[in-house]
């Protein structure tokens, strides 16, 4: 196998397992829109990384800890949350044009951000992702309990005097490492797929947070696997065929839990 097949292979095996931990707390907790602010919110630090000649990915990461702070901080001073991800979501890409615009020449890795390529996941980024995956499950496994009450009902947990802010606070910067660290795979455009469509199928088969955690595992690594076997084989982009083949596993495990339920009916 080349080198670059398994770096894919390894990245996709990596970012699955990142995602099913995020992903499950964010459709849990029905902040998913927070995903695709935070995500393009990226691309003002992208954008910056190019105009000032460092790395864009370090770049990208200061400014999704940035966003999903701040989205956090006006969301806690009366303003919507939804609107506060907005804020962050088109200045963020405000930023990212305009910086890209002021960058002389041309950007030559900017496509690969944009749309994702897992051919080019290299091995430092897999090294990054598994790093991110010890402190995420590390964090799971000390805070699982209270996870699980924040992400269930944040009002409860806050009258048992559970720290609601500082899971919140955890468990969002965790979300915007984990998007920096999938952008080079999935792309701006196509990630929050990634972190919504195997919860989505997931949970049709079960309402219990652990399992869904797992079974959202088993989708998302299903569709990399999937991606990547048509990029090998049909040269498509691979995270454009991920989400095609993470759509259709939704309906399908839509479509039966809907036979299911109408015969339980008529029973």
């Amino acid at each position: 196998m080349p080198d670059f097949m398994l770096n894919a292979l390894t990245g996709i095996v990596l970012t699955a397992a990142v995602a099913a931990v995020i992903g499950t707390y964010i459709v849990t907790r029905r902040m998913l829109f927070i995903s695709g602010g935070i995500t393009h919110a990226c691309f003002g630090g992208l954008g910056l990384g190019y105009f000032l000649g460092v790395s864009p990915a370090a770049t990208a990461a200061v400014f999704a800890a940035g966003s999903s702070l701040g989205a956090d901080w006006l969301s806690r001073r009366r303003v919507r949350r939804d609107s506060a991800i907005a804020v962050v979501w088109a200045f963020g890409m405000a930023l990212g044009i305009l910086f890209v615009f002021l960058t002389p020449g041309y950007v030559p890795e900017l496509n690969s951000f944009l749309f994702g390529n897992v051919l080019t996941v290299t091995p430092a980024d897999n090294a990054a992702l598994l790093i991110l995956l010890a402190a995420l499950a590390a964090f799971w496994t000390l805070f699982r309990r209270r996870i699980v009450a924040v992400s269930f009902d944040e009002d409860f947990a806050r009258t048992r005097g559970l720290p609601v802010a500082f899971v919140n606070t955890a468990m969002t910067l965790f979300t915007a490492l984990a998007i920096v660290l999938s952008i080079r795979m999935m792309g701006i455009m196509l990630l929050m797929s990634f972190l919504s469509l195997p919860q989505m199928a997931a949970e049709t088969l079960t309402r219990r947070y652990t399992p869904l955690m797992l079974l959202s595992f088993l989708f998302a690594l299903a569709g990399g696997l999937g991606g990547l076997a048509a990029a090998w084989h049909v040269s498509v982009p691979a995270s454009a065929a991920i989400v095609i083949i993470l759509t259709a596993l939704y309906l399908l495990a839509a479509l039966a839990d809907a036979i299911r339920s109408r015969i339980q009916g008529h029973m």
